[in-house]
């Protein structure tokens, strides 16, 4: 690698003193692509790191300096507020966001219709039981919480600061120390130009709607009037915490209710010869809390993969996916253990897919599986929560076992009506919590499930699910979408066409007709047939999409679903 190719890059991609025309997470992509062809080693390679560390620099300061506005205007949704570390995210609109927040508790005093959402009666309150504050591993996420914390202090409000850490501890935190609310800076599994900020209040899950709406609202008038906070930061009000201590605090209280003796599981763990666990953390924040969650002991059985420190995630996109999933596999199925558990994690840890070396098994059968562990293994009874993507592997089960589920619109915050009942709460996207535990979706205690489920029946996850599929018959999810020119109000016009799909209509899927027997309209439009296959149409909330969620009762019954998708939109004039 040459240092022209390297100035080159800087040249294309830069503007000197002008962040606002520069892209630097091209040029940083550009330069990781560069340097997963070289070996570690080789000089070329530290040359090419170093030219990393210097674009990261422009971004710091970019970060430390800007005070435009964001490049998009802020929204906050199910999972908070994300954007372009720099472009959208920086101290001056960090400030500005928290602020925003704050300002919702100031007005308790005058108007308290939110104080129920925020489980919170007053600011006087909200200062006295104080923020929890975290980041993730994201470029410049002690720097925005720093930021956070400073405006924080200023409005009299005390923080936990707990550093880097997970959302599930993060949560866990909230509900162990008592405080008013969260912040968290983390875009969850988004790719690495992304940095974000969740807000969770007094119950520790996402924020519902009302909330949300008033940040958004707020913040988007702070930006609009470009004041900054005031800062007079007081180190007197933060008050360093320990999340994990938290979460493993959470967890023991938890034990009568979800039946998980934590400190027994890592015993045996460590005690069985016969068992393995490979966690790949993509270099996200679970990595500095997994050697603790196993007692801090170490194990040539406790494998763990991508621990180190890396904002760039190496290139890949960080997310729980069957290609991220290939050095666990290669990992186990070089070992000689029986009992082989795999887990691949996401950057601030909220979701969470495994393997045991042969299959992987994401949360539309892990959910599931959850649930019949602890119903009938455990011996506890409720209902199980899943979203209305989710794989329908989950009903079958419950209507077995006389049990009720609860199936509302994509989004972990609709489980709030079932928390403290529902025994097992997922989502088709790899999150999970269990009753007892937070509202908030935690890959830690999804993996505390498994290893336990492992190590109680000796069995690998995979012969686990077959045992069930076997007994309660077996389904076949998957998901996919496809670009449309339209969004936002003019798409659902279009897609609103498909009330003509109804119950008692024929659908040609792979040239048979099916009936559809029932209809989902909570979120999208999600058809039942007969033989309890399924598809669901619902828009992205984000981008100009279509998102398809199937399930077959074959494998090879999956693409005649995605094939009946499309032309039920190519019907309506989508495609």
């Amino acid at each position: 690698m040459s240092n022209d190719r390297i100035e080159g890059l800087f040249l294309q991609h830069t503007r000197e003193n002008n962040h606002a025309a520069s892209d630097y997470f091209s040029l940083i992509k550009e330069l990781v692509a560069i340097l997963g062809q070289l070996p570690a080693e080789a000089r070329e390679a530290k040359e090419v790191q170093a030219a990393i560390a210097g674009a990261y620099q422009l971004v710091e300061d970019e970060i430390r300096t800007s005070t435009a506005p964001p490049t998009k205007q802020i929204s906050f949704g199910t999972s908070g507020w994300r954007g372009i570390i720099g472009k959208d995210l920086t101290l001056h609109t960090v400030g500005l966001v928290t602020q925003a927040i704050i300002d919702i508790y100031r007005r308790l005093d005058q108007d308290d219709r939110l104080a129920g959402d925020l489980g919170v009666a007053s600011f006087a309150e909200a200062q006295k039981r104080g923020a929890v504050v975290g980041f993730d591993n994201r470029f410049g996420g002690s720097l925005l919480a720093e930021r956070a914390v400073q405006v924080l202090t200023s409005n009299g409000i005390g923080v936990h600061y707990a550093g880097e850490a997970s959302t599930g501890t993060l949560s866990a935190t909230v509900l162990v120390l008592g405080a008013a609310f969260s912040i968290n800076l983390t875009p969850s599994h988004n790719p690495l130009e992304y940095g974000g900020f969740k807000f969770n209040a007094a119950d520790a899950g996402p924020a519902a709607k009302p909330i949300t709406d008033a940040i958004t609202a707020n913040a988007r008038k702070l930006v609009e009037e470009n004041q900054p906070p005031a800062l007079k930061a007081r180190e007197d009000l933060v008050r360093p915490c320990d999340a994990l201590a938290c979460w493993q605090e959470l967890v023991a209280r938890g034990k009568g209710l979800h039946g998980l003796d934590y400190p027994a599981l890592i015993d045996r763990f460590h005690a069985d010869p016969d068992c393995v666990v490979v966690i790949d953390c993509v270099h996200g924040a679970s990595r500095v809390h997994m050697r603790a969650l196993f007692g801090n002991r170490t194990s040539e059985r406790l494998i763990f993969l991508r621990d180190n420190a890396d904002p760039t995630f190496g290139g890949v996109a960080p997310e729980p996916s069957s290609q991220n999933m290939r050095q666990v596999l290669e990992t186990l199925r070089g070992r000689s253990e029986a009992k082989k558990l795999g887990a691949i994690i996401d950057p601030d840890a909220d979701r969470i897919r495994f393997t045991d070396g042969e299959t992987e098994i994401d949360m539309n059968f892990f959910g599931a599986m959850a649930y019949h562990y602890l119903h009938e293994k455990k011996g506890k009874k409720g209902l199980v929560a899943k979203t209305v993507a989710t794989s329908n592997f989950a009903n079958a089960i419950a209507r077995a076992l006389g049990e009720e589920v609860f199936e509302p619109r994509v989004g972990f915050k609709e489980f709030k009506p079932v928390i403290g009942r529902a025994l097992i709460c997922f989502e088709e996207s790899d999150g999970i919590s269990a009753i007892g535990h937070t509202p908030e979706k935690d890959a830690y205690i999804g993996l505390l499930l498994a290893l336990d489920m492992l190590l109680a029946t000796g069995k690998n996850l995979s012969a686990s699910l077959a045992e069930l599929q076997k007994e309660y018959g077996a389904y076949f999810p998957a998901r996919g979408g496809v670009t449309v020119s339209q969004q936002g109000e003019t798409l659902l016009t279009t897609l609103a066409r498909l009330e003509k799909y109804g119950p008692g209509v024929s659908v040609s899927i792979g040239g048979e007709e099916k009936k559809i027997v029932e209809v989902i309209a909570i979120d999208g439009r999600k058809m039942i047939f007969a033989d309890g296959s399924w598809l669901m149409i619902r828009p992205s909330g984000t981008e100009p999409k279509v998102r398809f969620y199937v399930e077959a009762r074959s494998e090879a019954g999956k693409e005649a679903l995605f094939g009946a998708a499309k032309a039920m939109l190519a019907e309506i004039g989508l495609l």
